[in-house]
């Protein structure tokens, strides 16, 4: 992206002046207590600087509305929809427009489709992608895009960030498993090309089943409930328990209705765990046992946090969200 222009920012503008970040913002925005002199100052290097004001500060001074990019993996998983809801909720609320950037699952496609989000102008940004790191993200910090990133650790001056808390429930349930069932061998459902939590959350799986110096499998399946419950009819054919962890309700829908159909009991013979709860782990029979985060609360979140990082209010930069552990009927505690 080198030969993408770096925006001029407010910041510069006002050093450039001499005046203050609130002085060049009422310049912009036609507001009053500004003396002829100083507006002419201020109007003087914006014009030599070719400084463009964010549509997205625009907005939240003027009440007109404004564009707002966001990048996800992809719009059929029912949680990234969560995610999709809460952001169109506040945008609608706001007046702001959406337009969505979808990614496969492609680091390499997902850079191109960071590249697009600069280049088309939005004056906003939230990105819920997992194949971008963190150098990829911590570009925006070149351009005057605001932006909030779901699932990554990434600050910056115009970036803020809501991370996920999956990895120490995960490990305080799994340890609590492991104690009090020395039958049933633990084994992580690994689903090809599903990003960084995933990858997280096995990494914190295999560490506590080393802990307690328990033998563990690693089940390798496609991003597929199809293909997931044909995989698993074939495993019960010569396996007659174990406690599984899933990705999302989906897989872990597919684990359970192969177990049921194989003739085995859930959760007396099979357990299986989903770590992203959707409203899919109260439709299954039985009910999935699942760690819960409010995706469509995170969206909104994510927008309050874009409009607030763009007035230049957003203290704390990096939020935080812990999943909750609901029991339900795929697990026995």
């Amino acid at each position: 992206m080198e030969n993408l222009k770096d925006r001029v920012t407010i910041y510069e503008v006002a050093k450039a002046s001499g005046v203050s970040l609130a002085t060049v913002s009422r310049v912009i925005n036609n507001q009053g207590n500004v003396t002829e002199k100083t507006r002419e100052k201020v109007q003087e290097t914006i014009k030599k600087l070719g400084y463009k004001p964010s549509g997205l500060a625009q907005a939240l001074a003027t009440s007109k509305s404004t564009t707002i990019g966001v990048v996800i993996p992809s719009a059929n998983y029912v949680y990234i929809s969560c995610v999709l809801n809460g952001i169109a909720e506040v945008c609608k609320e706001k007046g702001y427009n959406l337009q969505l950037f979808s990614t496969s699952h492609s680091r390499e496609d997902a850079i191109r489709v960071l590249e697009k989000v600069i280049t088309s102008h939005v004056d906003g940004a939230i990105i819920f992608d997992d194949e971008l790191d963190e150098e990829d993200v911590s570009q925006l910090n070149s351009y005057y895009v605001p932006t909030i990133v779901i699932n990554n650790r990434v600050e910056g001056e115009r970036v803020g960030c809501i991370v996920f808390g999956y990895e120490h429930n995960l490990r305080k349930i799994v340890a609590d498993k492991l104690a009090k069932d020395s039958e049933k061998t633990p084994t992580f459902i690994h689903v090809h090309n599903c990003g960084r939590l995933l990858a997280r959350t096995e990494k914190s799986f295999i560490e506590v089943c080393k802990q307690a110096n328990r033998e563990y499998a690693i089940f390798n399946c496609d991003d597929s409930s199809s293909r997931t419950y044909d995989d698993f009819m074939e495993y019960f054919k010569t396996h007659k328990q174990g406690y599984f962890v899933a990705y999302r309700d989906s897989i872990a829908g597919a684990i359970v209705n192969a177990a049921t159909d194989s003739g085995l009991r859930v959760p007396e013979d099979v357990e299986v765990l989903s770590l992203i709860g959707t409203k899919y782990a109260n439709i299954t029979r039985p009910t999935l046992t699942s760690m819960n985060i409010d995706m469509v609360d995170v969206g909104r979140r994510a927008m309050y946090m874009l409009t607030d990082l763009a007035k230049n209010e957003l203290e704390k930069k990096t939020y935080r969200i812990e999943s909750v552990y609901v029991k339900r009927d795929s697990t026995k505690e």
